[in-house]
C-alpha cells in the first residue's frame, strides 16, 4: 500500500500507552515523545540497511550488463558469420539449379524426339497391321481399351488424310471403316452410360470424342436423350424451362464446354418443340376467329419471352441477348408482320358489333348524320344562329349512350394497347399506337358520343313548345362521365406507348380536335336547352298569372301570400337546378346556373313590366319577387342573388308613398341603377298619372 505519514504517526500513537485517550488512560506527552525519539532511531538504522543493500543491488546489476553487453555483440558477430555462409550456401544453390535445368532441356530435348519416335514406331507397327489386313494388337481386340483404340486411329486417321489415294486406297478404306465403327462404339456407349445416368462415363466418352467428326453426333444425341420424357404435360413452357435448368446443372460435369451444348439444346426447343406448339395454337384460328388468335398470338409471346427471361441466367456464350431474341423472332416473325392489319381490322368489326347491338337492343334505326357541302353549311349556320335545322326528333327520353357500351370500347381498346405494346417493334409501337387511338376516336367518340349529341340536339324541342320533355341534360351528364373514363384511358395506356415519340403531338392534336368539336355541341344544347326552360317558365306565367292578380276587385280581401303562377314558375325552377346540377361537375355548373339565373332574371323582369299594381297589388308583387329570391338563392350565385334583391327593391317603387320616393331611389340598391328603369316601376302604378306622383318622382 501506498505510505502515508499522518496515518502512520496515528498508528504509533495510538499503540503507545499514555498516547491517546484509549481506555480513559490520562494522555502523557513525555512517553510519547520518548517513544517518537527510539522510533526514529530505529528508522535511522533500517534506512542505512536497506541504502546498503541497495548499492550492493546496483553494483551486481552493473556487473551483469556488462556481461550481457559482452555476449550480444558475440551473438552479433556469430549471425554475421552465418549470414555470410547463407549467402554462399545461396549462390551455390542457384548454380546448381542453373544447370539441373539446363540438364533437364538437355534431357527433354533428347526425350521428345525419343518418345516421338516410340510413338511413331507404334503408329507404324499399327499402320502395317492395318496394310496387312490382320489386326492382331489387343488395343483393337479388346473392348475394354476402346480410348485407346481411339486414340490411335483417330491418329491414323489423320496420317492417312496425308496418303496418295492410288497406292494405299485400300488401307485408307480401313482405317476409315475403323474410324467409323469406333465412333459408332463410342456414341452408343455414351447414350448407355447416359440412359444409365453414369456422369464419370459420359464425361470419358464426350472427351474422347471430342477429336472425332461425330462429336457433334454425340451432343445431338445427348440433347434428343434429354428431352425424352420432358414434355409430358400440358405447359410446354414451364417443361422446357425445368428441363433446361436440369440439363444446366449436368451438361458442365460431361462436356468441355457446356455454353456451347447448354445453347444447342435450346436452338432444339425452340425451333422444334415451341415452333411447333405455336404453329399448332395460332394457325387453328388464324382466319376463322381474330379475337382468339390474337389472345393466343399475345400469350404465346408473352410466355415466350417470359421463358426467355428464365434463361438468361444462364451460361449460352457471349452474346446470349441476340441470341435468344434471333430465336424468339424465328418463331414469330410470319406473324407479327401482319399483326397490326389484324388487330385494326378485329377492333374496327368488334367495335361496329358492339354498337350495332347496342342499337338493335333499343330498336333503333341509326340515322345517318350527313357530311359534305349542305350539312357543313347547316353546321355553321346553326353554330352563328343557335337555329334548330330540320324538323324535331322525338327521343322518348332515350339518350343513346351507354356506359356498358364504353365499357366494353375501352376494355377492347384497352387490350388492344397491350397486345400493341408487347408485339409492336419498337419503332413501330407509336405509329400501331396511334392507329389503335384513332379507331377508339372514330367509334367511342364519333359514332356514339357524337352520335348522341346530334341526336340529342335534333331532340331539343323549339322554346316555344308547350310541356317540353328536356332530356338533353342527361345527355351532357352522361357523355361527361364517358369523356372522363375516355380521358383516363388516354393517360394510362396510350401515352406510355409513345410519349417520347413525334405521335405524342399528334395525338393531343388529335384528342383536342374531338374536345372542342364536342364542346361546341354541348354548348349549343345547352344554350336552347336554357331557352326551351325559359319558354316553360314563361307559358306558365302566361298561362297562370291574371291582370287581376296585381290590381285585385277588392283590396281588402286578397287572402294570397303570392299568385299561383310564382308558386308554379318557382317549382320548375328548383328542378331544372337540381337537375343541372346532377348533370354537370366542376365550374361547368356555376356557368351554366349562372345563364340561366340571368335569363331567369329578365324573364321575370319583363313579365313584370306587363302589368299595372294597386297597392295591394304591389304588395303581392314584392311577395311573388321575394319568392322568386327565395328560388334564386338554390343557384348559390352572387351575381343571380343580386339582381334578385335589385328587382325587389325595384318592387318597393310599387307601393312606397309617394313622397318618399325619391329617398328610396336614392337607397344603397337603386342609386346605381339608370333613371329610366326606375321610372318605367314607377309608370307600373295605377295611381302614377295623379298630379302629386308624377311631382314628386320628377
Amino acid at each position: 500500500e501506498p505510505f502515508v505519514a499522518d496515518e502512520y504517526i496515528e498508528r504509533l500513537a495510538w499503540r503507545t500507552p499514555g498516547g491517546g485517550s484509549r481506555g480513559g488512560e490520562a494522555f502523557d506527552p513525555k512517553r510519547l515523545l520518548e517513544e517518537f525519539v527510539n522510533h526514529i532511531q530505529e528508522l535511522q538504522v533500517m534506512d542505512e540497511r536497506i541504502q546498503r543493500k541497495v548499492e550492493k543491488l546496483e553494483q551486481q546489476c552493473q556487473k551483469e550488463a556488462k556481461e550481457f553487453a559482452k555476449k550480444v555483440q558475440e551473438l552479433q558477430k556469430s549471425n554475421q558469420v552465418a549470414f555470410q555462409h547463407f549467402q554462399e550456401l545461396d549462390e551455390h544453390i542457384s548454380y546448381v539449379a542453373t544447370k539441373v535445368c539446363h540438364l533437364g532441356d538437355q534431357l527433354e530435348g533428347v526425350n521428345t524426339p525419343r518418345q516421338r519416335a516410340v510413338e511413331a514406331q507404334k503408329l507404324m507397327k499399327y499402320f502395317n497391321e492395318f496394310l496387312d489386313g490382320e489386326l492382331k494388337s489387343d488395343v483393337f481386340t479388346n473392348s475394354e481399351k476402346i480410348k485407346e483404340a481411339a486414340d490411335i486411329i483417330q491418329k491414323l486417321h489423320l496420317i492417312a488424310q496425308e496418303l496418295p489415294f492410288d497406292r494405299f486406297s485400300e488401307v485408307k478404306s480401313k482405317i476409315a471403316s475403323k474410324y467409323h465403327d469406333l465412333e459408332c462404339q463410342l456414341i452408343q456407349e455414351f447414350t448407355s452410360a447416359q440412359r444409365r445416368g453414369e456422369i464419370s462415363r459420359m464425361r470419358e466418352v464426350a472427351a474422347v470424342l471430342l477429336h472425332f467428326k461425330g462429336y457433334s453426333h454425340c451432343v445431338d444425341v445427348y440433347i434428343k436423350q434429354c428431352q425424352e420424357g420432358a414434355f409430358l404435360r400440358n405447359d410446354v413452357f414451364e417443361d422446357a424451362a425445368i428441363l433446361c435448368q436440369r440439363v444446366n446443372k449436368q451438361v458442365g460435369e460431361v462436356f468441355s464446354n457446356p455454353e456451347t451444348v447448354l445453347a444447342k439444346l435450346i436452338q432444339n426447343i425452340f425451333e422444334v418443340k415451341l415452333q411447333s406448339y405455336v404453329k399448332d395454337r395460332l394457325e387453328e384460328h388464324r382466319k376463322s376467329d381474330a379475337e382468339q388468335y390474337l389472345k393466343n398470338l399475345y400469350d404465346l409471346y408473352t410466355r415466350t419471352t417470359n421463358l426467355s427471361s428464365k434463361l438468361m441466367e444462364f451460361n449460352l456464350g457471349t452474346d446470349k441477348q441476340t441470341f435468344l431474341s434471333k430465336l424468339i423472332k424465328s418463331i414469330f416473325i410470319s406473324y407479327l408482320e401482319n399483326y397490326i392489319e389484324v388487330e385494326i381490322g378485329y377492333l374496327k368489326s368488334r367495335s361496329a358489333m358492339i354498337l350495332q347491338r347496342y342499337y338493335d337492343s333499343k330498336n333503333h334505326q341509326k340515322r345517318s348524320i350527313g357530311t359534305g357541302g349542305i350539312q357543313d353549311l347547316k353546321e355553321r349556320i346553326r353554330q352563328r344562329t343557335n337555329l334548330p335545322l330540320g324538323p324535331s326528333i322525338d327521343t322518348h327520353g332515350e339518350t343513346f349512350l351507354s356506359q356498358e357500351v364504353v365499357v366494353n370500347l375501352l376494355q377492347e381498346t384497352k387490350q388492344a394497347f397491350e397486345r400493341c405494346h408487347r408485339l409492336s417493334d419498337p419503332s413501330d409501337l407509336p405509329k400501331n399506337a396511334f392507329r389503335i387511338f384513332s379507331m377508339l376516336v372514330e367509334f367511342l367518340c364519333t359514332e356514339h358520343i357524337d352520335y348522341a349529341l346530334e341526336t340529342g340536339l335534333a331532340g331539343i324541342p323549339s322554346s316555344d313548345s308547350k310541356n317540353a320533355n328536356l332530356y338533353f341534360l342527361d345527355v351532357v351528364h352522361q357523355a361527361n362521365t364517358i369523356f372522363h373514363l375516355f380521358d383516363k384511358q388516354f393517360n394510362d395506356h396510350l401515352m406510355p406507348l409513345i410519349s417520347s415519340s413525334p405521335k405524342l403531338s399528334e395525338c393531343l392534336q388529335k384528342k383536342k380536335d374531338i374536345i372542342e368539336q364536342m364542346e361546341v355541341k354541348l354548348d349549343m344544347g345547352i344554350d336552347r336547352t336554357l331557352n326551351c326552360m325559359i319558354g316553360q317558365m314563361k307559358h306558365i306565367l302566361t298561362a297562370e298569372q291574371k291582370k287581376t292578380d296585381f290590381k285585385p276587385e277588392d283590396e281588402n280581401n286578397v287572402l294570397i301570400q303570392y299568385t299561383n303562377a310564382c308558386v308554379k314558375v318557382c317549382g320548375y325552377v328548383r328542378k331544372q337546378v337540381e337537375k343541372i346540377r346532377n348533370s354537370m361537375d366542376g365550374k361547368n355548373v356555376d356557368t351554366v346556373l349562372m345563364e340561366l339565373g340571368v335569363r331567369f332574371h329578365r324573364l321575370i323582369y319583363e313579365h313584370l313590366q306587363q302589368y299595372s299594381y294597386s297597392c295591394m297589388g304591389g304588395m303581392l308583387a314584392i311577395c311573388d319577387v321575394a319568392e322568386y329570391r327565395k328560388c334564386a338563392k338554390d343557384f348559390k350565385i352572387a351575381l343571380v342573388l343580386q339582381l334578385f334583391d335589385t328587382l325587389h327593391a325595384l318592387c318597393n317603387l310599387l307601393v312606397v308613398a309617394p313622397d318618399n320616393l325619391k329617398q328610396v331611389c336614392s337607397g344603397e340598391q337603386l342609386a346605381n341603377l339608370d333613371k329610366n328603369i326606375l321610372h318605367s316601376f314607377v309608370q307600373l302604378r295605377v295611381d302614377y298619372r295623379s298630379a302629386r306622383l308624377a311631382r314628386h318622382f320628377s
